[in-house]
């Protein structure tokens, strides 16, 4: 299984630069099993697509403003972007610079304080140590900067900060927004309790490394970037009583499936197979080929050529019929990534 393989031709201006100015304005794509025709929705269709009894999974986790800028004690102009808050002040984080830092070394922060390089975490990560004025985590809300993708050519505005979070983010600590749930307002999610749709959360902060090309052309050498995940007692009650009851798990976004997937592996590990609470890390990588268990229907946006996410999408409704819908997609001049258009897929056997 090659990278190359995962490719696909997308002209420019299908990217999404922005919100539309409703969330639950986006386009939806319905994408049934073979031989069942794709249908043109919009995510307010979503109530009439699920039944009384589904439940619906996402992702609470809540983006921090993780961009931050200073200078070395040589003068010599650095950008910090966290990765993870470790607590006491401390962070993971990649470091735009010219030259290698020196641990031990000092950046002078340009919105106030210091941070001190303490040791170098794996290929390209650094740990630092903040003394700012406040908790990390707080400070960070007036100082940092909104870490927008690196495919929306413009700096974020006022608007980013709201829109670039989903109404139900609450667990501080992804650096990238769970993009699937952007779509929701509570408006729709009052349509969805009207349906008799039942709702619940995971956590799982996303990482800079949703962003990173996969280097290897062999699909199987890759190794993932790791995220911390919360998967917790109360959800794993509302699967199995969703599941008794012939109800269907969909997951809002790959990072609902990744999270899942990761818990249900350990549980069966640990377990014999039954979804248990599970919380830590998780390096977990989904390609055709690997059976997900854990969901049985995925809403999510359009995803990067080549990335693990669209591999994931793959495993799950099969390669074929996705890069069946991305073709119609491009076609039907859908909106693609972040700030996107989404599809409903219901699983099929992978072919690739």
């Amino acid at each position: 299984m090659k990278t190359s393989d995962f490719n696909y031709e997308l002209p420019a201006a299908l990217i999404a630069q922005a919100p539309l100015p409703e969330r639950s304005a986006s386009r939806l794509l319905l994408v049934p099993p073979a031989p069942a025709q794709f249908a043109d929705l919009g995510i307010r269709d979503l109530p009439s697509l699920l039944q009384p009894g589904d439940l619906l999974v996402f992702n609470d986790t809540r983006v921090i403003p993780a961009r931050l800028f200073g200078h070395k004690a040589t003068g010599g102009r650095v950008e910090i972007m966290i990765e993870r808050l470790q607590g006491g002040g401390r962070a993971l984080a990649q470091l735009g610079v010219s030259k290698p830092p020196q641990v031990g070394s000092r950046i002078a922060l340009d919105a106030g304080g210091r941070a001190e390089v303490l040791e170098r975490v794996g290929d390209g990560f650094w740990a630092l140590h903040f003394d700012v004025v406040e908790p990390l985590e707080d400070w960070l809300q007036h100082a940092g900067q909104l870490p927008l993708p690196p495919y929306i050519q413009r700096p974020p505005g006022a608007d980013d900060a709201e829109r670039y979070q989903t109404v139900f983010a609450r667990e501080i600590g992804a650096v990238a927004a769970p993009t699937a749930g952007l779509h929701f307002d509570e408006t729709l999610l009052d349509a969805l309790r009207a349906r008799g749709v039942e709702l619940g959360h995971i956590t799982l902060h996303v990482g800079a490394g949703t962003f990173q090309p996969v280097r290897v052309d062999d699909v199987l050498q890759h190794r993932m970037h790791s995220e911390w995940l919360s998967v917790g007692a109360d959800l794993v009650e509302q699967v199995r009583r969703t599941r008794a009851a012939g109800g269907r798990v969909i997951a809002v976004g790959t990072t609902v499936v990744r999270a899942l997937e990761s818990a249900w592996c350990k549980s069966e590990a640990m377990q014999g197979g039954e979804l248990q609470p599970f919380e830590g890390d998780t390096r977990i990588f989904i390609y055709p080929g690997y059976r997900i268990r854990s969901v049985d229907a995925l809403l999510t946006n359009f995803h990067l050529p080549e990335s693990t996410l669209l591999m994931l999408v793959s495993a799950f409704a099969g390669k074929s019929r996705v890069f069946a819908a991305y073709e119609h997609a491009v076609r039907e001049r859908y909106r693609f990534f972040s700030y996107g258009d989404a599809m409903l897929l219901f699983p099929q056997e992978s072919d690739a």
